[in-house]
């Protein structure tokens, strides 16, 4: 069966390189605003722009207005004027569907925006490096992981975090139908003391990455806000800033796939059974708002649901107001708990198991 999937890894650019990516991303950024700008005012001038149509007013004048922009790809042309196109069909949609913040697109700032940009096409992979068109080759800092035989490569995005270039491919791959997996069924219960607890036995501790690195993220800021606008001082405070950003956010992705590769390819059930948490209304709580947007629950079950296809596992998701936590693994008796209440103590059949675990073990029965 056919699958679509997505790669990223680290560059490895030397100064030259460094300077022409820079470029191409100021490049991007510089037709999408440009784009933005000519959308807006046909627009209220009463006519009915399009990416397309803005597209070839661009290219119609780009030489006599903006010769320098031949020094760049052309692709990452094509990809700025999708990005417009697709930013106001999305702000369209949110409007017809009645959102009161639609959030109409912005202009991209050049000291706020993730420096980044987007090609296609002529994209050849190699174990150690990968040719982009344009620029040619450039090495990559993992070996061998990137797809060389039997994938198509969709796109590339090219971006920039905490001082270092990555690419993220979109691969479309031939892969084996999977077999059905014949394992036990087991239940998954995410919180934010735990980050998951399986019907197994086995958890998974929250690494809580943002708490851990809050005051050094608050004294970094402090920092910032000291330095002159403009300066090399406050830029390299910048940088900090954005590693320490990546530093939380690699450690929380990794947890989370750790997870989801546990309960799917490791594991083998036959089923997983997932909640159906309610995380927009979980962060309206101000006491857990940040613990549980730290957690990021949403992202493991997207990751286990995807991964879960590809080896085989049915998903199940049990219903949102399914009493997991409250029920006995035992006889099934119901009782109020709560928050505090870490330890299901059973008035009848007098059975005492952590929490989370007892909640596990019925999710995992439901799969039945």
């Amino acid at each position: 069966m056919k699958i679509l999937r997505a790669y990223k890894t680290k560059l490895v650019t030397n100064n030259k390189e460094d300077g022409y990516f820079l470029a191409c991303a100021g490049f991007s950024r510089f037709v999408y605003n440009w784009g933005l700008a000519e959308w807006k005012a046909e627009y209220e001038a009463g006519g009915k722009p399009s990416a397309y149509s803005l597209k070839k007013r661009f290219n119609a004048t780009k030489d006599a207005e903006f010769p320098w922009v031949r020094e760049y790809p052309y692709v990452i042309e094509e990809s700025a004027f999708d990005n417009v196109g697709l930013a106001f069909q999305n702000f369209f949609r949110r409007v017809k569907a009645g959102d009161a913040k639609a959030g109409y697109p912005k202009f991209k700032s050049r000291h706020k925006t993730t420096p980044a940009f987007t090609l296609r096409d002529n994209i050849t992979v190699e174990k150690y490096r990968i040719k982009l068109p344009r620029i040619g080759w450039v090495r990559l800092a993992e070996s061998g992981y990137l797809p060389t035989k039997n994938a198509k490569i969709l796109s590339a995005n090219i971006s920039r975090r905490g001082g270092d270039w990555y690419i993220s491919l979109q691969v479309e791959q031939e892969i084996p139908e999977p077999e059905s997996a014949t394992g036990e069924p087991i239940g998954v219960d995410m919180g934010v003391k735990s980050l998951a607890v399986i019907s197994d036995g086995t958890v998974f501790d929250n690494p809580g990455t943002l708490r851990q690195y809050e005051r050094k993220m608050a004294r970094l800021q402090r920092e910032h806000s000291r330095r002159q606008k403009g300066s090399k001082n406050r830029a390299k405070t910048t940088v900090k800033i954005a590693r320490l950003h990546k530093k939380i956010a690699d450690t929380r992705s990794h947890t989370l796939h750790n997870i989801s590769r546990h309960v799917t390819a490791k594991t083998k059930p036959s089923a997983v059974v997932v909640e159906d948490l309610h995380v927009k209304g979980m962060v309206k709580n101000h006491k857990l708002a940040k613990a549980v947007s730290d957690a990021s629950m949403g992202e493991l079950r997207r990751q286990i649901e995807y991964k879960a296809a590809w080896n085989g596992v049915e998903v199940v998701v049990a219903d949102r107001w399914y009493p997991s936590s409250k029920t006995c693994s035992g006889c099934g008796n119901v009782k109020d708990l709560t928050l505090a209440d870490r330890v299901y103590t059973c008035p009848v059949c007098g059975l005492v198991m952590d929490r989370d675990l007892n909640a596990a073990v019925n999710l995992s029965r439901l799969a039945a």
